[in-house]
């Protein structure tokens, strides 16, 4: 895509985004999701799919999402505009609450503060996980295996992702193999 605009664009798009990432990227997937494909048409549904499985893939930050978004809409440029109007705005914030926060340790309002936006980030974690869950393959087994993938989460809390996660995974293949 060739367009003056397109790097002031993704500055749009992402600055505010970074001031919404509460919980960590994880929490924006579903507003990139729905400003890149639906609003913009800057690309398809499966691509932005790909962007998401690799940024999950590759080390680093989940929110690397940005910044493969931003290569893929415009190049070295749309990376690294996207990254700084993703990371900066909210990293500046961060930085100045941090320290408002450390000099007022103990007060009451903090309490009640963590209180209130735990809710809150985790329901813009589940709206992006809803995103891509209703992006793939729309089967009925996805739908099922998530569900019994949360419950197990829910029911053991402490227990450690990896072998849940691999679990799931096989029981996709071995469900697909069989259709």
């Amino acid at each position: 895509m060739q367009d003056d605009n397109l790097p002031w664009q993704l500055a749009l798009v992402f600055a505010p985004l970074s001031l919404l990432s509460l919980g960590g990227g994880q929490s924006v997937i579903a507003d990139i999701n729905k400003q890149v494909v639906d609003l913009h048409g800057w690309m398809s549904q499966a691509d932005f799919v790909d962007l998401f499985a690799i940024s999950r893939a590759a080390p680093g930050p989940g929110s690397l999402l940005s910044t493969l978004v931003g290569w893929r809409i415009d190049g070295l440029a749309g990376a690294l505009v996207a990254s700084l109007a993703y990371f900066l705005p909210s990293s500046l914030i961060a930085f100045a609450v941090s320290r408002i926060w450390t000099r007022r340790q103990g007060r009451a309002w903090q309490g009640i503060l963590e209180q209130g936006l735990a809710p809150l980030a985790t329901g813009l974690i589940l709206s992006g996980a809803f995103t891509v869950l209703l992006s793939s393959s729309g089967t009925v087994s996805i739908f099922l295996i998530v569900a019994a993938s949360a419950a197990i989460f829910i029911l053991w809390p402490k227990l450690n992702p990896l072998p849940v996660l691999l679990a799931a995974g096989l029981a996709q293949v071995a469900i697909g193999a069989l259709t």
